[in-house]
């Protein structure tokens, strides 16, 4: 449809613009200007962040625990579980990685 046939209100299509790699790595390594103006951030996705639920029965006892720590830390306790799971599993991939490196 030509500009002249267009009404008001009707989208309008628009050639996306993309920029070479050799621009953007240069004006990165300058640091000139913000790059983030030139990303199209809205399907970005960060890696291996895929939730899956699942479900975990604890004892009351570890629950108090959990709640408590999570209250005093001001964090929810799947917060707090993420976290200390997280650093547990990052821990113990360290140490094997060090073991099969000597």
């Amino acid at each position: 449809m030509s500009a002249s046939h267009r009404k008001i209100g009707d989208p309008v299509k628009v050639r996306q613009q993309f920029m070479k790699a050799k621009s953007f790595d240069k004006k990165f390594d300058e640091n000139k200007s913000d790059i983030i103006d030139e990303l199209d951030l809205s399907k970005a996705k960060q890696p291996n962040q895929a939730q899956k639920r699942v479900n975990v029965d604890f004892p009351v006892w570890m629950i108090d625990l959990l709640d408590k720590e999570a209250g005093r830390l001001g964090v929810t306790r799947q917060s707090i579980i993420k976290v200390w799971l997280a650093e547990r599993l990052e821990h113990t991939t360290y140490n094997k990685q060090r073991q099969s490196d000597t």
